[in-house]
């Protein structure tokens, strides 16, 4: 149902539309759907939480106007952060990876939040961006003042925040959804949501889409965080090799440990940057790296499902009713405005190898 008002801008956060994407459900004979999380006020899935944060701990009475609100992070909870707490009446202070796209700090910065960027190191080494903004608001307390360390990594108000998700999911689908499939950072998306849809239908299949560098997808399929060039102290140059933001991870968060997840994928920095493009080419979506990569996983499962309904690889199948057709859901969490110095810079792109080569309709570029 449409809203026609609401009141002020939190309230206009979350029941986003969920967007058919037409060339993907046409490649794979799949029902592929998006939820649109970039149509948040804030720009990003990461409005959700950041609400959710916020209005537990005024209501439990540890934030109150004026106090200062920390988080680390790479970008876009920092942004959706800065939002809710101008309208809470907080002030706000983001620390983030250096490397992060430059305009994730000029926005930070233009909705008033003070920004320190530091050089990617392990979450073990007290100047990881999670353990900067963790010891600020310790100094705030230490000084008489209130103040609130959002800890978006482990503060279950983040999967809470996405059981809601998994809600809108389940009615906009009409209990149709079959499989859904995301990457993961802070792991609440995957919790909250895996928890909503197999409450209402165990049989809802969860899975996991890992960027390079992640542990996660080990962690899944072979219950080791870990790989072999991992362990020989053989990373290359960040923690997590990869062009994606905002999902990979190597260690397993509060929040992950409450998803209910069936599989894993991995996918590459090629896939993604193709994907994005291949959206942008035939469906006019633009969107950013993480849902990019989140796409890749949901053809991934659209082929997997085809072993549990082989009438989808046939032409009329493809061509039916799409009432019949199985149903995957995935999150476009940001668009592409907030990638345009890295992930939609060709000229960045270059440096990494991985300007974008192919054209059309076709989902070759996708390996298994």
């Amino acid at each position: 149902m449409m809203r026609l008002q609401c009141h002020g801008v939190m309230g206009a956060i979350g029941n986003t539309p969920l967007i058919r994407i037409e060339s993907l459900s046409q490649e794979t004979g799949c029902e592929i759907y998006g939820k649109a999380e970039f149509l948040n006020p804030g720009g990003s899935v990461k409005d959700r939480i950041a609400l959710q944060i916020v209005k537990e701990a005024i209501d439990e009475g540890r934030l109150v106007p004026g106090a200062l609100i920390t988080e680390g992070t790479a970008g876009s909870t920092g942004v959706s952060l800065a939002m809710v707490a101008a309208a809470y009446g907080c002030k706000c202070f983001i620390s983030m990876p250096d490397d992060a796209a430059v305009e994730k700090v000029q926005l930070l910065q233009a909705l008033g939040a003070e920004v320190q960027r530091v050089r990617p190191v392990s979450i073990s080494h007290p100047d990881h961006h999670v353990n900067v903004a963790r010891r600020r608001a310790a100094e705030e307390h230490l000084n008489g003042r209130k103040a609130l360390f959002a800890d978006q990594f482990e503060n279950p108000a983040n999967y809470r925040a996405h059981m809601v998700t998994g809600e809108e999911i389940w009615s906009q689908t009409q209990g149709r959804v079959e499989a859904f499939v995301s990457g993961s950072g802070t792991g609440g998306t995957l919790a909250g949501v895996s928890k909503c849809l197999k409450a209402h239908n165990p049989t809802v299949k969860v899975y996991l889409v890992d960027p390079p560098g992640s542990g996660l997808y080990n962690k899944v399929t072979r219950g080791v965080m870990y790989t072999s060039e991992e362990a020989e102290g053989k990373r290359l140059r960040n923690p997590f090799d990869t062009i994606t933001e905002g999902i990979g991870i190597n260690r397993i968060t509060h929040n992950f440990e409450h998803a209910y997840i069936d599989g894993a994928f991995k996918g590459s920095d090629r896939e993604a940057v193709e994907m994005a493009q291949y959206l942008l080419r035939n469906d006019g979506l633009f969107v950013g790296s993480s849902a990019a990569m989140n796409c890749v996983g949901a053809v991934k499962v659209a082929r997997a499902l085809k072993a549990i309904h082989p009438e989808a690889q046939s032409a009329a199948f493809k061509a039916s009713d799409d009432k019949f057709r199985p149903v995957i859901v995935t999150i476009l969490c940001d668009g592409g405005s907030r990638h345009l110095s890295k992930f939609h810079n060709m000229d960045y792109l270059a440096t990494c190898g991985l300007v974008p080569i192919e054209k059309g309709k076709d989902l070759g570029f996708i390996g298994a």
